[in-house]
């Protein structure tokens, strides 16, 4: 009998803080040994000249979800993992939404029947929190965190979708007590119409007119709100897809401060710029977002802010919305930008970009691509117990990266069920070649190696903020407040 189910014989390890050569046994679904003349094994992977690294972990995309106007997401749970499978990644995080008069239990029944028969791989949700009301604080958001639901978001702006202060000062009083995650969506809202009225207005409908119908100031403005308001009731939030300087510089003071706070930015805003909205017809909608594209210069801002650690998680914020009338034109063939479906396809994608602009081009090191592929997504959003690094005891979720492939980015060589990728014509240098979830290929010689349904639903810890002081505000201190008490 062998000693081991597979080995990955040659190969460089890397973690988040270590890269060697070594190899790996597997058994049982687990990383069981990591070192040199290993034992026997049913079979063996020679990963000579290749990077052996964990699993990613996309922890933010839209996959069969309903917006708040209706519209379904072009990915289902199969289209979606499959897709996020030949990116490098064995787990994804996505959004279960709660919309205005639903019941978080029936939100969740609802995703759980979508995503259980039909991903590839492992998956977690996030729950979207729009209807806080009485029950859904009290009941049910505290049992879904009991049942390893640890994330939440929140969102500032958008009419069917926005909780007001008020409202995020109880849903974060409910994250305190019960060691949860609140992300953020942070856009001043009346920002956004305000100008979006007057872009209209003055005959400025077309789509690349929606990069400047929300500014800069409605991304800081939020940004500095949500902090100053978690920060009085000391919970830890992150902030999601951070677009511009003046916002990251925000979140840089508030961790400098000692605050528990995250930063996430996004594909789009490293690689993409509004430069390229200014197309003719209603081209330009296919790369309508929120936040929108920026500038050059915003650009580079945003790369300075991951290399300098200010932003913790990167996500590609799939949102795919096909460019027809089931997606981006559901308003009709001509619509003026803010009737045009926002998001961007890109979970296939979020990997390969950084490997290769990143690690590649010598602008961050393998390591911390590691830790943005999957390490500071396992530690932030309770899975590192089984997830995000090859460490022994935990799942056997491993891509290995071959730095010799150079691809050009094509949608139809893309698995996802959108015709078209904002990344079309970019050189790829580097790519995941095989995917193992729990030890079994999900992904190899460039096919598909499993059923629907493989992939498991996995139970959140709750957050971990140790290093992250944080402060309860004084007037809610008994210490110094006359000793009023009101249970945080």
């Amino acid at each position: 009998m062998s000693d081991f189910d597979l080995k990955i014989v040659n190969g460089t390890v890397a973690s988040a803080s270590e890269t060697y050569t070594a190899d790996i046994g597997i058994k049982d679904g687990l990383i069981a040994a990591i070192g040199r003349r290993l034992g026997s094994a049913d079979d063996v992977i020679d990963a000579a000249g290749q990077y052996v690294l964990p699993g990613g972990i996309e922890a933010h995309c839209h996959i069969e979800q309903e917006s708040s106007s209706g519209l379904m997401t072009a990915d289902d749970y199969y289209s979606g993992s499959v897709s996020a499978a030949f990116g490098g990644n064995t787990c994804i995080v996505p959004f279960a939404a709660q919309h205005r008069g639903q019941s978080l239990a029936k939100v969740l029944e609802t995703y759980h029947g979508r995503a259980g028969p039909k991903s590839v791989i492992d998956y977690s949700f996030h729950l979207i929190i729009s209807d806080p009301t009485d029950d859904v604080l009290h009941n049910e958001l505290p049992q879904a965190i009991e049942d390893g639901i640890t994330s939440f978001k929140i969102y500032m702006t958008y009419d069917r979708l926005i909780v007001d202060d008020g409202q995020m000062l109880d849903i974060f009083t409910v994250a305190k007590k019960h060691g949860a995650l609140t992300m953020i969506h942070a856009e001043n809202n009346a920002m956004i119409k305000w100008m979006s009225d007057k872009l209209v207005t003055s005959g400025h409908g077309e789509p690349k007119y929606h990069a400047l119908s929300h500014p800069r100031a409605a991304e800081s403005e939020a940004i500095n709100r949500a902090i100053a308001l978690a920060g009085f009731i000391d919970t830890p939030i992150l902030i999601v897809h951070v677009s511009s300087a003046a916002g990251a510089r925000i979140i840089a003071e508030a961790r400098y401060e000692g605050r528990k706070v995250f930063g996430e930015t996004c594909p789009q805003y490293m690689f993409l710029n509004m430069e390229q909205m200014d197309l003719p017809g209603m081209q330009g909608a296919q790369l309508c977002c929120s936040p929108p594209l920026r500038d050059r210069a915003s650009q580079e801002e945003i790369w300075r802010c991951l290399q300098n650690g200010t932003f913790q998680v990167y996500s590609s914020d799939h949102a795919p919305y096909r460019f027809d009338s089931s997606g981006k034109l559901s308003a009709g063939p001509t619509p003026e930008f803010p009737k045009i479906a926002n998001g961007l396809p890109g979970i296939e994608m979020r990997l390969p970009l950084l490997f290769s602009e990143g690690f590649m081009k010598g602008r961050i090191s393998l390591n911390h691509f590691v830790s943005l592929a999957a390490t500071n997504v396992s530690r932030i959003y309770g899975m590192d117990h089984c997830k995000g690094s090859i460490t022994e005891g935990k799942d056997a979720d491993i891509a290995i990266w071959d730095p010799e492939v150079t691809r050009v980015v094509k949608a139809t060589d893309l698995h996802d069920n959108m015709e078209y990728t904002p990344y079309e014509g970019m050189e790829i240098i580097g790519w995941p070649i095989t995917v193992l979830q729990r030890g079994k290929a999900i992904v190899a010689n460039n096919e598909l190696q499993v059923e629907r349904g493989v992939g498991q639903f996995v139970p959140r810890r709750k957050i971990d903020c140790t290093g992250m002081p944080g402060r309860l505000a004084p007037e809610l201190d008994p210490a110094v407040n006359f000793g009023v008490d009101l249970g945080l």
